[in-house]
């Protein structure tokens, strides 16, 4: 009788405090923030330790979260104050503020509020509101103690890749001896954000496409990487205001580029030819079509040795590759890809496979989505939306029929 009444006092207990509660997650800055706004001169950055030198009022860091479902959290931040005996911060959780007043001394959670978020990514803004001295504080971490679902970028090892963002891809199917890859990408306006790379033909050993490389300056791409048994790509020739030089970081080759002032909202024409050269090498060329001038453009060749193939691995991406614009989101819409074999058939592509790269499976970046739009394919990433779309799913878009008007013959090679 003893042990029976002992546990229904147990049961009650937990049905008056509910289940039990999993620790408060920490979402580092270093990974999930960003610095979204700022005042001229101001020296705010996210460095591996989170929000640093915060001195300026007009800077806004926002940090990203995404629930796996609504639910309520109760948030605090890891900071700390130095440089000021007292400072306030504005703490903007999913549009609710929270006025935050903190004191000089270590690291410590500082409480900020409970509220009930909704599924999907969660935006939290810090703005300083006053302090006495120089500084409004170092912020580390967001705390969350929650029990819904919560990703984010949890990889210390890796916040450089989800700072960047999740790179999606669409992969092609081309015919054996393809010897010529056609395809066409449109940018539709506000979607051309700095550090944005929008590659059209992608193949075993290079890409092509179009870059916004900063406010006042955009390229057309073109890199051929080293041959696997380390030697070295080499220039065979190059269109007029072309700049070639080799590339390192995630691999060697070579790359050349045309500074060119393409348009947001414009379709532009990318032809890309692999060609065996019948010495153990393979010849690489691609020229770009700009609806501005009506004409092709020689971009380079390139000769990439200890290789004989003509197309493979045809693919297609979108990227940003620079860190502090990961917030920013970008779209590219693909189309109208086509393939010509050494004997000259062309043959219409039209199925893609949507994939991502290890960001995105890995669930450290969630926005990202891919598929059919406009009567061709799409690519989509960045800027924290929440209706992504699952990866590794084949799409088809209506068969145009009609071959693209482009005579390799006379293609000019200068």
């Amino acid at each position: 009788m003893k042990s029976s009444t002992l546990m229904l006092n147990a049961a009650l207990f937990l049905l008056a405090c509910g289940e039990p509660q999993a620790a408060p997650l920490t979402v580092a800055l270093a990974g999930n923030a960003f610095v979204t706004a700022a005042g001229a001169g101001a020296t705010e950055e996210i460095n591996a330790n989170g929000l640093a030198n915060w001195t300026d009022p007009a800077t806004v860091t926002s940090i990203w979260f995404r629930m796996a479902q609504a639910g309520s959290a109760a948030v605090s931040l890891d900071a700390r104050l130095a440089g000021s005996r007292h400072s306030r911060i504005r703490v903007t959780v999913d549009g609710t503020p929270f006025d935050v007043k903190l004191t000089q001394g270590a690291n410590k959670a500082v409480k900020v509020g409970t509220l009930r978020l909704p599924a999907g990514y969660v935006r939290v803004d810090l703005q300083g509101i006053s302090k006495d001295g120089g500084y409004f504080g170092d912020v580390s971490g967001l705390k969350l103690d929650t029990t819904a679902g919560v990703d984010y970028a949890s990889d210390a090892a890796k916040h450089y890749w989800s700072r960047r963002g999740p790179s999606v891809h669409l992969g092609y199917t081309v015919p054996a001896n393809t010897e010529y890859f056609y395809s066409e990408v449109t940018v539709p306006p506000g979607q051309d954000t700095i550090g944005s790379y929008y590659m059209a033909n992608g193949f075993t050993g290079g890409y092509f496409g179009i870059q916004v490389k900063s406010p006042s300056e955009r390229w057309v791409l073109f890199s051929v990487w080293d041959a696997e048994n380390g030697d070295q790509t080499r220039l065979v020739g190059k269109g007029a205001g072309v700049v070639d030089n080799g590339f390192g970081g995630e691999g060697t080759g070579g790359q050349s580029y045309l500074v060119y002032d393409w348009v947001a909202g414009n379709t532009y024409r990318f032809l890309t030819r692999a060609r065996p050269d019948g010495e153990g090498g393979t010849d690489f060329s691609a020229w770009f079509f700009a609806p501005e001038s009506g004409a092709w453009r020689y971009i380079a060749t390139w000769k990439r040795p200890a290789t004989t193939t003509y197309h493979a691995g045809v693919y297609s991406f979108l990227e940003n590759f620079i860190d502090t614009k990961g917030y920013l989101g970008r779209l590219a819409e693909h189309g109208n890809q086509w393939a010509r074999t050494a004997s000259g058939a062309w043959s219409e592509i039209t199925t893609a496979r949507f994939t991502g790269d290890a960001t995105a499976r890995k669930a450290q970046r969630m926005d990202y989505a891919g598929g059919l739009r406009n009567g061709g394919f799409y690519l989509r990433n960045g800027g924290f939306f929440s209706d992504r779309v699952p990866l590794d799913q084949h799409f088809t878009r209506g068969a145009t029929g009609s071959a693209p008007a482009v005579d390799v013959d006379t293609l000019p090679l200068q």
